[in-house]
């Protein structure tokens, strides 16, 4: 089994992901992408080989259950662990600016987001974390958001105040219950699990208008999975920066 420690990024083929495996690759760390498009991961993969980083795609879409434990088995099978994870992955089907529309935000809208946004991540997780308790610094880093958090929603003082997507606000604050709960389970043992919000990004998500780049907006999920054995656990990151759940 490879000695060197290795990391799943979920979503990992374009924008935040694909930085976010760019990032670790460079300190050593061997990448794979997971990408529903499998053409798309191996081009990804591919680019990062060509900068020296150790790198393989593997076909995975948060949507589809068969892919999770297909994932547990292709980890098992060449590393024998996972040490880190990073639950990138993450739709949104609303407009941020659009105005609070939470009155008829469809439940065909709230499920697609939270299919991916929440529950795929919660059976992705819960599924490869046996493979996470073999590693000796195991690291689980939620993709988040600032527009997770309820206490910002609430102040009409704050930055987010307006900014009312429903389905995909309420999606990243459950996302945020979960590395709660799950960082609490897991406090004995040397995982850690954080969420990340990595910034207003010009991502496909983020667009033009974001005041951020990439390799910014990696930043902050990097240093979560990274993290020494003294560091947080249980916690909501921007960069070095405490958010208010």
């Amino acid at each position: 089994m490879a000695a060197e420690k290795v990391a799943f990024i979920t979503g990992g083929n374009k924008g935040i992901g694909f930085e976010t495996a760019r990032q670790l690759g460079k300190v050593g760390i061997a990448v794979v992408i997971g990408s529903r498009d499998p053409e798309k991961g191996a081009a990804a993969a591919q680019k990062l080989k060509a900068e020296g980083i150790k790198a393989e795609a593997l076909r995975f879409d948060i949507t589809k259950p068969a892919h999770y434990q297909a994932a547990y088995e292709y980890f098992d099978k060449h590393y024998g662990r996972l040490d880190i994870l990073i639950n990138n992955a993450g739709i949104s089907q609303e407009d941020f600016m659009g105005g609070n529309k939470t009155s008829t935000t469809s439940a065909e809208i709230l499920h697609d987001t939270f299919d991916t946004n929440f529950f795929g991540v919660i059976q992705i997780t819960q599924t490869l974390l046996p493979l996470i308790r073999k590693s000796p610094a195991g690291r689980i880093v939620n993709l988040s958001s600032i527009l997770g958090s309820l206490t910002l929603h609430a102040d009409p003082k704050s930055p987010i105040y307006d900014a009312k997507a429903f389905a995909y606000d309420a999606s990243k604050t459950a996302l945020n219950a979960f590395t709660i709960h799950l960082a609490h389970e897991l406090s004995g043992t040397k995982i850690k699990v954080n969420s990340a919000h990595p910034g207003w990004v010009k991502t496909d998500m983020g667009t033009d208008a974001a005041p951020m780049e990439i390799p910014e907006g990696a930043k902050t999920g990097v240093r979560l999975a990274t993290l020494p054995d003294d560091g947080p656990t249980g916690g909501y990151f921007h960069m070095d920066q405490t958010l208010p759940w």
